[in-house]
């Protein structure tokens, strides 16, 4: 079976653009909250459908796909508090689902 590693420097930085997009107000800004909302917590946030790639420049999409590939990697559970960026996901949470910002 071939692997992609993708060590966690590269999804801090994948991460880091994502974050940077989803503060934005444009389509593409939508779907990427709604992955990382659903990554912080599907059941409270909405899940992410995973055709939204389709809608997504390649390179975002190329984040996207390195979150993926990082966490199905890790023999845990990871989220995205576990680099360090809490607060910026409860920043989304106010940004994109104001109604359930008591629930970050």
């Amino acid at each position: 079976m071939t692997t992609i590693n993708i060590d966690r420097q590269n999804a801090a930085e994948a991460l880091d653009r994502l974050i940077a997009i989803a503060r934005s107000d444009t389509g593409q800004a939508r779907r990427v909250a709604n992955f990382l909302l659903a990554w912080w917590s599907g059941e409270e946030h909405g899940h992410f459908p995973i055709s939204d790639i389709f809608g997504l420049d390649r390179a975002i999409a190329a984040d996207i796909t390195a979150i993926i590939g990082f966490l199905g990697q890790q023999p845990c559970a990871i989220y995205a508090n576990d680099f360090g960026r809490r607060e910026e996901i409860k920043d989304l949470i106010r940004l994109w689902r104001p109604a359930r910002t008591e629930a970050a």
